[in-house]
């Protein structure tokens, strides 16, 4: 009877502690079948990289089982004020704001708010009846357009189908047709409005027909007005209090409080002599890399705004691997965490490495691993940060850098190796 007692309580035990989902504890290396000694090469990468110039600092972190394993920070945060890179970092973590807004969207899903092949005009009017470019004149911006052949749909702009182009950094005849209606890519120090942008942006031509191919474009900016519209609640809003608070990540902001702004990493360049300096307003016209620290910013870019730091952002990672719970606190269903993170997108492939994509992820596959397992979900920021999850090998990974471009020596891709060389099961 004892046994029986003591039996059911362990499973009881072990019930309620899938229920509140792993929570990132620091871990022992050697208990999550790490080698000690093979993570130091990751030292040595990141060391090798300050060394040689590439790189000013970075900061890593490695989780497994949701036992953190590796976390160092490396160099200098700001050369210019001598301030020493740490932990606590916050970095521009850019296009990593895409799978926050897609768990926005998703968990507004799961409400029965709207279904993902709804046409965005529905929620968003502005969106109605979309144009594709058919010719365009590169000399002085203008174009024909054609009909669509249908509307874009949610799924589209979650998945990077609906043929909206990126502002600043996209294609050359996109960036010109935004350029010149004022569109912004997210990097925002204006005092202006998303909801303003994307309207602007609804009456816009796409640059193919929805569904068609993928194209890394505004799509998630457009999602985050959807959000905002669909929720009643500014996104920043909706981030703060139905993500951020409920999972504990105190250091994610779209403008940064003045009090945590001198946790901000300086975002470095290499001049034509390949020596690292610092941003400045001729880097990449017309960005400018001061906007977190903006007094009371209003523009939330939903593809591109937030800046955090690595605890924060691996904590809201371990939360995709637990299948949308983390701590108690439940975002997400098993089911829709599933369909965020398998292909989504047929036979199209993103532009790089034969990956697939998912409503908001890259999705690792057998045709182009990059050193980790199948099925690994995905994505980085302009600025040089990069993350990945393996549900196989139970896996949080983050390399946080502020370069741009990236340095020439493929030091992510080495991270990556690195992390599964040390593996020792």
């Amino acid at each position: 009877m004892k046994k029986n007692v003591l039996f059911l309580w362990l499973i009881a035990l072990n019930l309620g502690a899938l229920a509140q989902g792993n929570t990132l504890q620091t871990g022992n290396p050697v208990s999550e079948k790490f080698s000690v000694e093979r993570l130091q090469r990751i030292d040595h990468l990141i060391e090798q990289n300050i060394d040689s110039g590439y790189i000013n600092g970075a900061v890593g972190l490695i989780a497994r089982n949701g036992k953190i394993v590796y976390n160092k920070s490396f160099g200098i945060a700001d050369v210019e004020q001598k301030k020493l890179m740490n932990n606590d970092a916050i970095f521009r973590v850019a296009s990593q704001t895409k799978a926050i807004t897609s768990v926005a969207v998703m968990m507004l899903f799961e409400e029965g708010k709207f279904l993902l092949d709804d046409p965005i005009s529905k929620y968003l009017p502005a969106f109605a009846h979309p144009k594709v470019i058919d010719q365009f004149n590169a000399k002085d911006s203008t174009y024909t357009t054609i009909p669509a052949k249908r509307e874009v749909t949610i799924r589209d702009l979650l998945t990077h189908t609906s043929g909206i182009g990126y502002a600043q950094i996209g294609s050359p005849k996109m960036n010109a047709v935004y350029a010149k209606a004022n569109i912004p890519a997210g990097f925002v120090s204006q005092k202006i409005r998303l909801a303003d942008a994307m309207d602007k942006l609804g009456a816009m031509p796409l640059e193919h027909q929805p569904g068609e191919r993928w194209t890394y474009g505004l799509n998630v900016d457009v999602l985050g007005y959807l959000v905002e519209k669909v929720s009643g609640k500014t996104l920043d809003q909706f981030f703060k209090e139905r993500i951020f608070d409920p999972l504990g990540m105190k250091d994610t902001y779209f403008y940064i409080p003045i009090a945590k702004q001198n946790r901000l990493v300086t975002v470095y360049t290499p001049d034509k002599q390949q020596h690292l300096v610092k941003w400045s307003t001729t880097t990449f016209p017309p960005i400018d890399v001061d906007y977190p620290k903006v007094a009371a910013g209003t523009y939330f870019s939903g593809g591109a705004g937030l800046s955090s730091t690595v605890k924060d952002y691996a904590i809201f990672l371990q939360m995709m691997l637990n299948g949308g719970v983390y701590n108690g606190q439940r975002l997400l269903a098993r089911h829709t965490v599933e369909m965020m993170t398998v292909n989504q997108i047929g036979d199209l492939y993103t532009n790089a490495d034969k990956a697939k994509f998912g409503l908001g992820f890259g999705i690792t596959t057998n045709e182009g691993l990059l050193g980790v397992s199948e099925g690994s979900f995905n994505w980085g920021g302009f600025y040089g940060t990069l993350y990945w999850v393996d549900p196989k090998e139970h896996l949080v990974c983050l390399l946080f850098l502020q370069n741009w471009p990236l340095p020439h020596n493929a030091i992510q891709d080495k991270f990556r190796a690195l992390v599964y060389q040390a593996l020792t099961d």
